[in-house]
């Protein structure tokens, strides 16, 4: 099992926004972005998943170069990374490609020191792409898991919600302290349970690109221009 990764940042005099999945989608990245208007002071984070399928992966890249934002990795990172690692392109999916095709060496150089988690103590705040699995202390879990896991089949084990159609998504099960902001579970609208909050509201399927302001818990939110799956 690969070693999970974990960033700590530091307290920071301003706001921190966590962006939910971005997916190549630049052009409602950086509305996104003027709607908040960030100050020096302020901290931007982004929750995996910000390259493959939509538009304009290098784009996005550019943004968060840009902006500073604190980049994980997300199951889409992930699966990329592997096939540049390996140099072996029969991992990627056929929807890969395209994005896989555009990043630069120097662009998964970059990738390949994102972590999987961020901590963030003076908030009392975790930043995963997918959860947390139930009975292993987050910090031992596998990162195969916490970027991909949605809900906890009949059993209590992670699993993708295509394979457990009647699980319980794992957000319902945390229990804390740390409250967890989460992408990967697409839905129309953010998801708030009492110790977690999902933030990917399928920008990539034409709906909208959703962040979310720390400590006060104002909601940023942009309309996607498009569909970008089925056109």
């Amino acid at each position: 099992m690969a070693k999970l990764t974990v960033k700590c940042l530091p307290p920071c005099s301003g706001r921190t926004l966590i962006i939910g999945d971005i997916h190549g989608c630049a052009d409602e990245l950086e509305t996104l972005l003027d709607a908040f208007s960030a100050r020096k002071e302020d901290r931007i984070i982004a929750a995996g998943d910000l390259i493959n399928r939509g538009p304009d992966s290098v784009g996005v890249l550019k943004l968060v170069r840009k902006h500073a934002i604190e980049p994980i990795l997300g199951n889409h990172e992930m699966r990329l990374l592997k096939a540049w690692q390996k140099d072996k392109s029969s991992l990627l999916k056929s929807k890969d490609k395209p994005s896989f095709k555009k990043l630069s060496e120097t662009d998964w150089k970059w990738i390949e020191t994102w972590p999987h988690v961020l901590e963030i103590p003076s908030l009392k705040t975790l930043v995963v792409h997918g959860g947390f699995a139930q009975g292993v202390a987050w910090k031992k879990q596998d990162p195969e898991i916490v970027t991909r896991i949605q809900v906890l089949d009949k059993k209590g084990l992670p699993a993708k919600r295509s394979d457990a159609p009647s699980g319980r998504p794992w957000a319902e099960s945390w229990s804390g302290p740390e409250h967890v902001y989460y992408g990967h579970t697409p839905r129309p609208h953010p998801l708030f349970h009492p110790f977690a909050t999902g933030l990917d509201t399928g920008c990539l399927y034409g709906y909208t690109l959703t962040g979310i302001s720390l400590p006060e818990k104002e909601i940023f939110r942009v309309h996607a221009r498009k569909n970008y799956v089925d056109g």
